[in-house]
């Protein structure tokens, strides 16, 4: 008999909630819901200089008014707790040790000014800059002690050496990425915080997530994932890459349209339907753009009409209440 099918929602609070967030928890809750999973929701606040409490809070309400519910999560638990990054440090050094033993990590010494300065490094992944360049992977052990008397360094991980990603993708297919894509990658930064990458990882195989599902802009960070996977003896998830939501000019919503915040369309008298409508129009889930509940949408939800490209959405919709 097949595993149940566990999917999950991770915000990250550290601003108000936007369409394109929205967009991409309602994708996520739809495939669990269609297929009579659970569905997970985790606050990935790992990062503490960024996260507020009041945004964490602010999901959870935008999230119900909204009409997505979820089975597990901070505010109702569940048996793969605690549902909160910051509450699951010892997990995350737990994960660490055992790559330090297996000799996956290496002390890294660069600023991010240096390794940004770096002439002829290849470009990594977008959010990042260029690839990692392999600076301090060589160094002996007297050099780090050295180093080390100076400057606390970071963890980085050891790609493996001529070894790809191949992964099959819910909407993109298959995906492949070349050795040595996007460099070696940190896993905990000098001032201790541990990296999405790994905390993301250690959640998903705790909380038993079969189906990862997420925007586009973190299709380039499953390899990352993945080795991370093999690396701690993990079985990974399958994955679902959904588009980004964009405007009509194709310039992609994001934290700084605060006009757009799912609190602020809240707050203007937006129906919730409308919204859920306009999106699903928007991702030719429904004919045209008139009010649903996103529980009307369960049934009619497929991968293979979840598009590739960007999502647009028409600022008529919206106009009323800006």
């Amino acid at each position: 008999m097949a595993a149940a099918v566990r999917g999950r929602f991770a915000p990250t609070p550290s601003g108000l909630m936007h369409v394109g967030n929205l967009f991409a928890a309602l994708a996520a809750w739809l495939h669990v819901r269609r297929e009579g999973g659970v569905f997970v929701l985790r606050m990935e606040d790992i990062d503490k200089p960024r996260s507020r409490p009041h945004f964490a809070e602010q999901i959870l309400d935008d999230l119900r008014w909204f009409g997505i519910d979820w089975d597990e999560g901070p505010d109702v638990g569940g048996p793969y707790g605690p549902y909160v990054q910051s509450e699951r440090l010892d997990r995350y050094e737990a994960a660490l040790d055992k790559l330090l033993r297996d000799g996956r990590l290496y002390p890294c010494f660069c600023s991010r000014a240096e390794l940004l300065s770096a002439p002829s490094a290849p470009h990594g992944l977008a959010s990042e800059g260029p690839a990692y360049p392999g600076t301090c992977r060589g160094l002996s052990e007297e050099e780090r002690s050295r180093r080390a008397q100076k400057k606390t360094p970071s963890l980085r991980f050891r790609i493996p050496e001529n070894e790809g990603a191949v992964f099959d993708d819910a909407v993109f297919g298959r995906v492949a990425f070349p050795p040595g894509a996007g460099g070696d990658f940190i896993v905990r930064r000098a001032d201790g915080i541990f990296a999405y990458q790994l905390a993301v990882v250690v959640d998903d195989a705790d909380m038993r997530i079969t189906d990862v599902v997420r925007g586009a802009d973190l299709l380039d960070s499953t390899p990352r994932q993945l080795w991370l996977y093999e690396a701690l003896g993990l079985t990974p998830p399958r994955f679902a890459h959904v588009p980004l939501v964009a405007d009509e000019n194709g310039e992609r919503l994001s934290k700084r349209h605060r006009a757009l915040a799912a609190a602020k369309l809240r707050e203007a008298g937006m129906p919730p339907e409308r919204l859920a409508g306009a999106i699903a129009h928007a991702a030719g889930w429904i004919d045209r753009p008139e009010p649903v509940r996103p529980a009307e949408l369960i049934p009619r939800f497929r991968w293979s009409l979840v598009p590739k490209e960007p999502v647009r959405l028409s600022a008529d919709i919206f106009r009323p209440y800006l």
